[in-house]
């Protein structure tokens, strides 16, 4: 069978990768992170790494401080605004008349130099909210396609008041349920949406809380956010009395997906979009319910450019890349300098398996942002199936220096000791990985290859449910899942899982490979089916020619002689530098008793530049071939052709 898959593009087949122990041991840092893991005490020569550890513990514990104090130093300040009597709040902002409502206050927000942190720019890619604090207020359902405007004397006026000022300062600090409390009952919508959403990331975090408590930090778990129910009905009591912005109706949009209500998740986020198109974040979660295909032409979207942005991500996501490809380039032409845009065809690239290419952009993303972690974790899977070591040593010590407690780094980390088959760092750095970020998709698929390297099928069977899980359409998990159940003897599971995994990717011939070999099983002997998948691999481009090789031997099997020689020629002509040997005497002796001798001399002689038996066999079969050509009874014309004149 194929070797097991690896990556989105870079799944092993015959031949096309072969472990190593050798290449560069430039692995120091990587081996001080997997001492560290173990968490042991180096005894004599050990205590350097001990020291340098605890340096770097420290400074990390410093910056944490700093950033902590500067979130504590902004809410103590804001404590105290709402502390202040509101003719004093009124006075520091600068107004010369005192206002006498108990909301109305303003701060002295500019004064104290606040800025909204946690409201970044909207880009592809983005943060959470995906908005400027100044454009907040996105229109309601029926707001135009533009989005972001809105905002009159009364929302200026809620942006500056003290006491959302103390909320937000909450919120920054994480204490979700105190800030939701500071702005309960606080007029306007852009209070009403930090609330809710305060509210939502408070049951997050109670769930992913309980989820460890339960089940250990990469344990199973049923947890669910326990403030889902409440959420929906207070906002969508608000989204049938047209009370919500863009951003509300994102978030209902979020509670209504996890609630299992795609459909409507799907309408509401198509008019949070319509309203405010520049919030990246809710195309994400569109993008997120949108599993088939058939989906797309049914959403509502107006036209705006971020509309194209993301069908591109979708196409990429449902594994149509030729597709996302030619909308990246068309993006491309109006955002030439988008990195955004260059990593996301460079990932195209290698969804369909043109490494070099993806190589190459990947390269030239890395020249423009030396520092860039995001999308490397997939350059490193490209530089893994070329196997190239010195490349991938580089690449797992720079993201290492650059950010080493990132997902995308210990996968980068994980890919260079697999490529060195040191199997066992390799999965304690994918579950680091997943430490850090239990939904890091490409983490469960990568050690379940692992531990299928390891002979540990139960540990691999359960990483790649948990992928599938997360996302149904990683074509890697149930392929994964098919080679898996194969190894332990369960053809009828594998042919379901490698029926998934074909469905997802109908033009990738290893995945019909895969299915053709599984039908091939002595427990199913079904060889019509598996000549039909062959062909289909031959149909889409198996430039590994090993379809062509199956077909010929299936042939050979059934006792379809012409079929047979047929794609044993095929494949000779498509195979370079690999033993042919069993196929040349195949074909000289199927020629032999075509009395094709010519053709049977020339292929029994190619058979005398392989040593060991088939030369042996090449011999004999050359005598029995001159002996028969010998014996033929001549054709009256070439019997003409003899007489001399």
């Amino acid at each position: 069978m194929p070797q097991l898959s690896r990556f989105s593009s870079g799944l092993k087949t015959d031949g096309e990768k072969k472990k190593s122990n050798d290449g560069n041991d430039d692995d120091d840092e990587e081996e001080e992170e997997e001492e560290e893991e173990k968490g042991g005490e180096g005894g004599g020569g050990g205590g350097g790494g001990g020291e340098r550890r605890s340096g770097e513990e420290k400074r990390r514990k410093e910056r944490e401080e700093e950033e902590r104090e500067e979130e504590e130093r902004k809410e103590e300040a804001a404590e105290q605004l709402v502390g202040l009597p509101e003719e004093a709040a009124v006075m520091t902002s600068g107004q010369g008349n005192a206002s006498s409502s108990g909301v109305d206050r303003l701060g002295s927000r500019k004064q104290l130099g606040w800025r909204d942190s946690s409201m970044p720019d909207s880009t592809p890619g983005g943060g959470v909210l995906g908005a400027r604090g100044g454009d907040w207020e996105g229109g309601g359902r029926g707001g135009g396609g533009g989005g972001g405007g809105g905002g009159g004397e009364e929302e200026e006026e809620e942006e500056e008041s003290d006491v959302f000022l103390l909320g937000k300062s909450y919120f920054d600090m994480k204490e979700y349920r105190r800030a939701a409390h500071a702005l309960r009952g606080l007029p306007g919508k852009k209070a009403f949406f930090l609330r809710s959403y305060a509210m939502y990331l408070a049951g997050e975090k109670r769930k992913e809380e309980e989820a460890v408590e339960m089940a250990g930090p990469l344990g199973k778990s049923e947890v669910v956010n326990r403030e889902l129910a409440a959420l929906e009905s207070e906002l969508g009591r608000n989204y049938e009395q047209d009370q919500l912005d863009a951003f509300g109706m994102y978030l209902y949009g979020v509670v209504l997906h996890q609630r299992e209500r795609k459909a409507e998740a799907r309408m509401v986020l198509c008019a949070s979009v319509n309203s405010y198109p520049l919030n990246w974040s809710t195309w994400a979660e569109l993008q997120a319910i949108c599993t088939e295909p058939e989906t797309l032409p049914n959403l509502s979207l107006n036209e705006h450019w971020m509309k194209y942005f993301f069908l591109a991500s979708v196409y990429l996501d449902l594994q149509k890349n030729k597709e996302g490809l030619h909308q990246y380039q068309l993006l491309l032409a109006d955002f030439p300098r988008s990195e955004y845009i260059l990593a996301q065809t460079a990932t195209a690239q290698y969804n369909l398996r043109s490494f070099d290419e993806a190589q190459e952009l990947f390269e030239s993303l890395l020249g423009s942002d030396p520092y860039r972690i995001e999308g490397m974790d997939i350059y490193s899977n490209i530089l893994y199936v070329k196997e190239a070591f010195s490349a991938l040593s580089y690449l797992a010590h720079k993201a290492v220096l650059t950010d080493k407690y990132r997902p995308e780094t210990c996968c980068i980390v994980g890919n260079y000791y697999s490529l060195k088959a040191q199997h066992q760092k390799a999965v304690l750095y994918f579950k680091r990985a997943l430490k850090l970020n239990r939904q890091y998709l490409s983490a469960w698929t990568l050690m379940g290859h692992e531990y299928v390297e390891m002979k540990n099928t139960p540990a691999a069977i359960d990483a790649y449910r948990r992928a599938v899980d997360i996302n149904p359409r990683d074509y890697r998990a149930w392929y994964g899942l098919g080679q898996t159940y194969e190894i332990l003897g369960m053809p009828y599971y594998a042919l379901y899982y490698y029926r998934r995994a074909t469905q997802l990717r109908p033009h990738d011939p290893r995945m019909w490979c895969a299915m053709g070999q599984c039908y091939e099983n002595e427990q199913l002997l079904m060889h019509d089916a598996a000549i039909r998948c062959y062909k289909r691999a031959v149909s889409n481009n198996d430039r590994e020619g090993i379809a062509l090789l199956k077909l010929a031997k299936l042939h050979e099997q059934l006792k379809q002689a012409d079929a047979a020689a047929h794609y044993y020629r095929k494949w000779m002509d498509q195979t370079e530098g690999q033993d042919i040997s069993e196929a040349l005497l195949y074909l000289a002796n199927y020629c032999k008793t075509k009395r094709l001798y010519e053709e049977a001399t020339q292929y029994a002689t190619r058979l005398l530049d392989y040593g060991g038996p088939k030369k042996e066999d090449a011999k004999p079969l050359l005598r029995e071939i001159r002996s028969e050509q010998q014996h033929v009874p001549l054709s009256p014309l070439m019997e003409m052709e003899t007489v001399s004149p």
